[in-house]
């Protein structure tokens, strides 16, 4: 009864975003009688798509994922994985600033390459995705044979992205503060791995956490 009530306010927020990013995709679509297509009109279209898809991957994943085998105990590992899933929205109440052309495609690109991992990443873990820090199945093939977070890695890459569009201080220390709960996200859920399989001690002994070689 618990798993499926959580699953209902994570379909709710994935039914708005759908919902919004669709709609700015339209508003890019209607302005092509007007405006010329070009490389950044392009990139803007497969950043709304990529989103979309990641989206609508994170709905079906929490819909139909099984039971969790094993999960943290505790108020702690809860509020940083909603903190850390959620928290840099807060970036989108700030102003938003004109960058220029090349400020923009490289703002976009970033946030079209995280959301585009995310979406592999995601479609590799399937039903044994989680917001909370449970186990279910281990996955340790596709992106993950790389790194151990790659979804995460994704969605850094991505929050790169939409940071440079509304930079200043105050966004600044959100993605600080963002940054952190991930980090801390991902030590609690390699707690519930470690315990639930065995076998995870090996595979984080040989696969870095977030980036090859360095950490």
């Amino acid at each position: 009864m618990y798993d499926a009530l959580m699953r209902l306010p994570l379909l709710g927020w994935g039914f708005f975003a759908a919902t919004g990013q669709m709609a700015g995709l339209s508003q890019l679509m209607n302005t092509m009688n007007t405006k010329s297509v070009d490389v950044v009109f392009a990139i803007h279209i497969a950043m709304r798509l990529s989103m979309i898809a990641f989206i609508l991957l994170t709905s079906a994943a929490v819909l139909l994922r099984t039971r969790p085998s094993g999960k943290a105990s505790g108020l702690e590992p809860r509020i940083s994985a909603l903190a850390g899933s959620f928290m840099v929205y807060g970036m989108l109440l700030f102003p938003r600033h004109d960058l220029s052309l090349s400020g923009e495609i490289v703002a976009t690109l970033l946030t079209t390459i995280g959301s585009v991992g995310a979406v592999i990443a995601l479609s590799q873990l399937g039903r044994s995705f989680s917001i909370m820090a449970e186990s279910r199945e281990l996955v340790t093939t596709g992106p993950y044979r790389l790194v151990r977070h790659p979804l995460y890695l994704a969605e850094e890459i991505a929050t790169v992205g939409v940071f440079m569009q509304f930079a200043s201080i105050y966004t600044a220390l959100f993605l600080l503060v963002h940054i952190a709960f991930q980090l801390r996200r991902i030590r609690n859920e390699e707690l519930v791995l470690t315990t639930r399989f065995p076998e995870y001690a090996a595979y984080s002994q040989t696969t870095a956490r977030l980036m090859p070689g360095i950490y």
